[in-house]
């Protein structure tokens, strides 16, 4: 009798085991598909990225805890664009990477309430967020797809890449093909010079500047013009070229989204004057009458250095 009960009781183990075993199958089989911020990226159309991320060998990373917020380049802004291989890949798509917070638009409007906010992301350099009800602009970028949700974050749609700081101001100028002239013209007021004279160094050391740096072509351009006195820079004298540069410069960090039409305060202290906030042609000039040197077209916004913001001007602005 006891040996019929005992197998009497294993009979009845032996079926909840099944059931527990069948029940737990079920719930594997009935689980979710994993949605994670990869999931997101892959989901919602983001494919080069979602690419560059397996190439970067990032896919393990960002299945993780987190949470993560993560800026997404579309795949127009990738169009034209060789990305980079290696440690540079790394670092390019990481700087678009928050570890530790998942924010939603909302969370994003209320941590800036309209004020420029610091925000150091995942390969150790910081991105500047300013959001409200205009929206939110990560480096003066606009967010135009918020709010992909995922289990361990939140992804964030942009139309560019946002390209990490190279080095300070000076830096990023000596790193950037076609502003051979600029630093010969900031190199050349510097040598010798201290304090506020010596460009060099504020562009190098101070931080929070914005710089509208006219191309190389602009200052061919500037040479060319018959009513401008000098033809290269080393026949412009010192005092003159310094106060044409700090035209350039302004005394705060002011992102493509951060302009205004009307007066804008240069650090030579005089006014420059932007135009078209708004439309695809937005302009900066200093003084229209002199040398008939006309607003020049702010060609491209946004380019970041550790210590401020350079935008690209396809003229020398005279103040």
């Amino acid at each position: 009798m006891k040996e019929m009960l005992f197998s009497k009781k294993m009979l009845v183990l032996a079926a909840s085991g099944l059931m527990l075993a069948a029940t737990g199958c079920k719930k594997d089989k009935d689980d979710p598909a994993p949605n994670t911020v990869v999931n997101a990226v892959v989901n919602n159309g983001y494919s080069t990225l979602a690419t560059l991320v397996t190439n970067a060998g990032l896919i393990d990373a960002l299945n993780g805890a987190g949470p993560f917020t993560v800026f997404a380049p579309n795949n127009a802004a990738f169009n034209g664009v060789t990305a980079p291989t290696g440690a540079a890949l790394t670092n390019l798509l990481t700087y678009h990477v928050l570890s530790g917070q998942g924010l939603t638009a909302a969370q994003v409007i209320a941590l800036s309430n309209g004020n420029l906010v610091k925000v150091n992301m995942l390969n150790g350099d910081s991105v500047f967020v300013k959001a409200s009800s205009a929206g939110v602009f990560v480096n003066g970028v606009q967010v135009i797809q918020a709010d992909l949700t995922a289990s361990n974050g939140v992804v964030h749609g942009l139309g560019r890449i946002l390209q990490p700081p190279v080095g300070n101001i000076v830096a990023t100028a000596v790193a950037t093909p076609g502003f051979d002239s600029l630093v010969k013209a900031v190199t050349r007021v510097s040598t010798g010079a201290t304090g506020a004279d010596n460009i060099a160094d504020v562009l190098s050391n101070t931080n929070g500047l914005t710089v509208f740096a006219p191309t190389n072509a602009a200052f061919q351009a500037l040479f060319a013009n018959a009513a401008f006195p000098f033809r290269n820079i080393d026949a412009i004298p010192v005092a003159t070229l310094r106060t044409v540069l700090r035209h350039h410069v302004v005394t705060a960090r002011a992102f493509s989204n951060d302009l205004a039409n009307g007066n804008l305060g240069m650090a030579n202290g005089s006014n420059a004057t932007v135009a078209g906030v708004g439309t695809s042609a937005v302009t900066i000039s200093g003084s229209g009458t002199v040398f008939n040197n006309g607003a020049a077209n702010i060609a491209l916004t946004n380019i970041m250095a550790r210590n401020g913001v350079v935008h690209v001007i396809d003229k020398v602005i005279i103040p």
